[in-house]
């Protein structure tokens, strides 16, 4: 199968997008929007373990943010 007629599923609708297609991996530009409002208002996270001990320890020193304690899962 070639790259153009491999589908997959748009992240917000579900619908299936072709990998060929303008929007994708989004079905439209609805849905890209939708996305990018939900990494913008911080309802989307990356997120690693830190493993740099110097990191670790700069980390535990700082005081922390009110938002820290703000539970984001909907």
């Amino acid at each position: 199968m070639t790259e153009k007629n491999q589908t997959l599923r748009c992240p917000t609708c579900r619908t299936l997008v072709l990998a060929g297609s303008e929007d994708f991996p989004f079905c439209s530009d609805r849905c890209r929007l939708i996305d990018l409002g939900k990494w913008s208002s911080g309802a989307y996270r990356i997120s690693s373990p830190i493993l740099d001990p110097d990191v670790l320890e700069g980390l535990d020193n700082q005081p922390r943010r009110p938002d820290d304690d703000e539970d984001t899962s909907h």
